[in-house]
């Protein structure tokens, strides 16, 4: 694992063993996806929306019960 420290003007040097694994040289551009407390790096697809596809799936745990869970908090405002 490479450490890098991010420069006063918020920059970062990306590790050369990073560069290479994405494939990406000089002028280059990186997708930059941030999930919670990691942030995903990717390689400029063609299509991004269809490589960011179900990369969020599971954010929410389970999606019934969240959304359950989210409109008796509507319902209870509404009613307030």
């Amino acid at each position: 694992m490479t450490r890098v420290k991010m420069s006063s003007k918020n920059q970062m040097v990306v590790p050369r063993e990073a560069r290479e694994a994405l494939g990406v040289t000089a002028g280059d551009e990186i997708i930059v996806v941030p999930r919670g407390s990691t942030v995903i790096l990717m390689r400029k697809p063609p299509n991004v929306l269809k490589a960011l596809r179900g990369s969020a799936k599971g954010l929410y745990g389970d999606v019934e019960a969240y959304l359950k869970k989210e409109r008796a908090s509507w319902e209870k405002s509404r009613r307030s």
